[in-house]
């Protein structure tokens, strides 16, 4: 084995709009994790991989820490748990607006984790540096053992000193992926996460909590990709929303999500999307498991 070569998984938890998925994209370099301004916009456990000469970083994106009210949420949790079973140095990430909310449960994990914690205090952009002395003085007490960043992931400050960090804390180790990957995520996944979050961007209350996107056919040539996906929702009221006035809201969520496309595959894409009802998919073991959770 190379002894010199190091690699290694970073887990990123931390609670809903904090700015997790920022700041792995930051990490990354590449838009992995889809970002909104509503809470539980990641439902997936993403990976993105960072690798060097003699480095590699599995950076693992977890849905923000919730209270599950429903089967999904308790599924979007099981991706939590899972990423602290093989985690080699955590991020735990908060903000100086967050009232310190994580569950006290997560953060007995993290004190009895054996792995070093990077405690990143996001945002600090557009704070007093007042309040940002107070939330390092309250996290030092309630988290001992954790090295301390102020960050702003939207800045990209500090970046570079948690990364050069992370590589000197990762265990020496052959790589886990190819070097030329980027993430462990196909190409259907990606599609269906932007068309998710063009949802999540356009529609209120709770409709965007109640969809679910399949991507049924993605055809590849070399001047364009070809897709067609389906937006799922629980009941018929739902999809009338979706759809709009003579279908001009969907028109409207459809060509946001083919533009990002674009940019995203440096391609031309065809997109068709169709709306159905899948009644309480939300509950449906089965069902959830077939959408990969």
């Amino acid at each position: 084995m190379n002894t010199s070569h190091k690699a290694g998984f970073v887990t990123i938890i931390g609670c809903p709009n904090v700015g997790k998925s920022t700041l792995m994209n930051a990490l990354v370099g590449e838009r992995l994790s889809i970002i909104t301004s509503k809470a539980q916009t990641t439902r997936h456990r993403i990976m993105g991989i960072v690798s060097g000469d003699n480095y590699q970083i599995v950076f693992s994106d977890t849905p923000g820490i919730i209270k599950p009210l429903y089967k999904l949420q308790e599924k979007m949790m099981q991706f939590v748990i899972s990423a602290f079973t093989d985690a080699d140095v955590f991020l735990l990430i908060t903000d100086v607006f967050e009232d310190m909310q994580l569950d006290e449960a997560y953060i007995d994990k993290l004190k009895h984790s054996g792995r070093p914690v990077l405690l990143l205090i996001n945002k600090i952009d557009v704070a007093k540096q007042e309040v940002l002395e107070q939330k390092v003085l309250e996290w030092k007490d309630k988290l001992p053992q954790a090295e301390i960043f102020a960050v702003s992931a939207l800045k990209k400050f500090n970046i570079d000193k948690i990364m050069d960090r992370i590589i000197e804390l990762l265990p020496p180790s052959e790589a886990y992926y190819d070097k030329a990957e980027f993430t462990d995520k196909s190409e259907r996944f990606f599609v269906s996460e932007i068309i998710r979050e063009k949802i999540l961007l356009n529609y209120k209350k709770e409709i965007p909590y109640s969809v679910e996107v399949i991507i049924n056919s993605f055809k590849e040539d070399e001047k364009i990709i070809k897709i067609q996906a389906d937006i799922l929702v629980e009941r018929d009221s739902q999809k009338g929303i979706i759809i709009g006035a003579k279908g001009a809201l969907l028109k409207k969520t459809g060509t946001m999500a083919r533009k990002e496309m674009e940019q995203f595959f440096n391609k031309q894409v065809f997109l068709e999307l169709y709306v159905k009802v899948d009644k309480d998919w939300r509950s449906n073991e089965n069902r959830l498991k077939n959408f990969g959770y």
